[in-house]
């Protein structure tokens, strides 16, 4: 009899035990430039278009996470407080820590890059604390003309443009044109949140994508005057939202 309770009691045990109640998980943003650590205002880095970026800054506005399981379930974090600034220049703001997730494991993560535009259109009164965030981020243009989405600045050259010249990409709102965009990113292996376990989830966002990525825009080309290459509307932005749809990956997710 205590052989037959052991050999039942093993059948029954596969594995699968329900996974309940709610736990945490970290979603970290690691900025690089082509797989290299991205370091501001020293290092040199090289286009396919033959320029050479010395980037100043690097910010963006990533929103609307949603977590997804392999059968299609989706938990999507409260809207209310899913809009976070990723900053390279503050190590904290780079790692966001989402709460009260329900236990499970996920295998892809969607985000969006920017301020979708329903949560725009709710008024200066409707975004809560989030509008002196960007403010003092200087992720704000005005309140008619919206969020900054992404703010990538520094300086280059290239075989046209000899001295180092200023370049501003911002991406946004302009004209009839909202540029926001989401991400799905599928995970390397599930991240497993238990009331227990907060995983934390790698992401590399490659710099490099922003204007060498599958659209090409060519910063010479874009320096009106030679008093710098200033892309902040136009059909070059456009090509640039396209551009930071492919801008991120997943590394690796740690369960601990």
């Amino acid at each position: 009899m205590a052989t037959a309770f052991i050999l039942n009691a093993c059948s029954n045990d596969d594995g699968a035990s329900p996974v309940n109640g709610t736990g945490k998980l970290n979603l970290e943003f690691d900025n690089v430039y082509a797989g290299s650590n991205l370091i501001l205002g020293t290092q040199p880095n090289s286009t396919s278009e033959s320029e050479v970026l010395k980037i100043d800054q690097l910010k963006y506005i990533v929103s609307n996470i949603r977590l997804n399981k392999a059968d299609g379930t989706v938990f999507t974090y409260p809207k209310s407080q899913s809009y976070f600034i990723v900053d390279e220049t503050d190590v904290a703001s780079q790692l966001l820590r989402l709460e009260n997730i329900p236990a499970g494991d996920y295998v892809s993560v969607s985000f969006g890059i920017g301020v979708d535009e329903q949560q725009w259109e709710l008024g200066a009164d409707g975004q809560g604390d989030f509008l002196a965030l960007a403010q003092a981020e200087d992720l704000l243009w005005s309140w008619s003309a919206g969020y900054k989405f992404l703010a990538f600045e520094g300086n280059f050259t290239s075989p046209t443009v000899m001295s180092p010249t200023v370049f501003m990409v911002h991406t946004g709102k302009t004209g009839t044109d909202y540029n926001y965009t989401s991400v799905t990113l599928p995970l390397t292996n599930a991240a497993l949140v238990r009331p227990t376990i907060t995983p934390q989830i790698h992401v590399f966002a490659d710099a490099s994508k922003i204007i060498d990525g599958a659209n090409k825009v060519v910063l010479s080309d874009n320096n009106s005057g030679g008093t710098g290459a200033m892309i902040m509307g136009g059909a070059n932005l456009a090509l640039i939202t396209q551009n930071l749809s492919q801008m991120f990956s997943v590394n690796h997710v740690h369960n601990d």
